[in-house]
This record gives structure tokens, sequence and C-alpha cells, in this order.
């Protein structure tokens, strides 16, 4: 099995309130995108690797590649405004061979060689396939006067992570058609399609770094953290 691996670096980080990119901060002891490539570095079903940063952080990240020795990642370029922008740049340059592609947020550093193996396998059997995990959280949706409407069940609820997985022609055809459709995630374009997506259970401490709490919680899983 072929599988191509894009992982998103480009995003601003406008909510994180850092002129730095996230991605190439320093979390503890590494840039916070070298947890996430080191792990899909170490996979034998990916084959490369393919980085998409912004201008800013673009030089930054071809240093980590190659002073965190990540082999595979043989391109590093360029992505666009918003992430389904990036996603595209980096779905032109997957290798033709490539039989599934695998998108992952640089801002989601504690995956594991286990849970990406995980949802390739899920892939391989169904076309695609997503880790999330089951919303614990009671949740309410609210009026547009900020009042609350109504509570909803949260017993068939899911919170959707990264690495998401996909057969090549079913991602390439769903970003053609949909690929200008405002989407928080990848897995929205291919379920517009028509495709089913399968879940595979995702980590909790699988989180995304989004604002500086976010970050200082980072910290304190690092100092824990032991990939498996």
């Amino acid at each position: 099995m072929f599988v191509s691996a894009i992982v998103v670096a480009a995003g601003q980080g406008r909510r994180f309130g850092h002129k730095v990119s996230k991605a190439v901060l320093r979390l503890n002891s590494r840039p916070l995108i070298a947890y996430s490539l080191g792990i899909l570095n170490a996979l034998p079903q990916v084959k490369e690797i393919i980085v998409v940063g912004n201008p800013l952080n673009i030089r930054a990240l071809r240093s980590i590649t190659r002073q965190n020795k990540i082999a595979k990642a043989i391109k590093v370029i360029l992505g666009g405004k918003e992430r389904r922008d990036s996603v595209a740049q980096g779905l032109k340059a997957v290798n033709p061979r490539a039989d599934f592609i695998l998108i992952h947020d640089a801002v989601r550093p504690f995956i594991t060689r286990g849970l990406a193996a995980c949802v390739l396998k899920e892939a391989q059997k169904s076309g695609a396939a997503i880790a999330a995990v089951p919303v614990k959280a009671t949740i309410k949706k609210a009026d547009h006067k900020g009042c609350v409407e109504k509570s909803v069940d949260r017993d068939n609820l899911w919170e959707v992570q990264t690495p998401q997985v996909f057969a090549r022609d079913l991602i390439l055809k769903a970003y053609k058609k949909f690929g200008r459709f405002k989407a928080t995630d990848d897995a929205l374009l291919v379920e517009k399609s028509g495709k089913q997506v399968k879940i595979v259970l995702g980590l909790s401490h699988n989180i995304k770094i989004t604002t500086p709490e976010d970050f200082l919680i980072a910290k304190g899983i690092a100092g824990l953290w032991k990939a498996a």
C-alpha cells in the first residue's frame, strides 16, 4: 500500500495571538510539527510526506524536516488562503502511485502510530475513515438572542480529529467537485459526494492547539507523552 501523507501547517494562527506560526513553535524540546512528522515518518505504509506551509514559515518547516531527519518529507510547499486551499495544493503534489491519502493537521502533535494505523486499516476497507472521540460535554443549541433553544442529545455526537484517510480517487473527486465549499474538515467534502465515512475511535489527548490555553495543556501532555 502506498500512502501519501499531507500535513497542513499553513494556518496563520489568528486566534493564537502569536507572531510565530504555531507549527514551528517549540513544544518543550521539539518544534510542534516534529511530533506528528516523526510518527508519520515511522509508519511503513506512508511512503511520502508533503508538508504544506505559508510564506512566513516555509523556510522554518524545511529546516525542521532536515534537522529532525524526516526522510519521507520529500516536499515542503506553499498552501493557500484557507485550509481547503492548502489541502488542494497538497493533493496536487501527491505521487500518482498513491493508493490512499492521509491528511493531518500539524497543530495536532499527539497522534500515535497505533491511531494512524487503525485509521489506515479502516480506510482500506471502507475507502474513507476519520479519527474522532465521543462528545463528553452537555451540548445546547442557542437561538439568535443567545438563549437556550434546546439541549442536544450527545449519544451520537463525535468530536472529529485528524488523521483522516481517503482512497486517492475519492478525495481527488471530492475536492474537484466541492473544493470551493466552506468545510472545516476534509471528510465533509467526501460526505457531500455521497460516500459514507467511517469513524475510528481517536485519542482524548489528540488535541488541536488553537489558543494559548491549548498550548499550555499541550506542554503538560508533552511532558508525559510517549508515542505508541
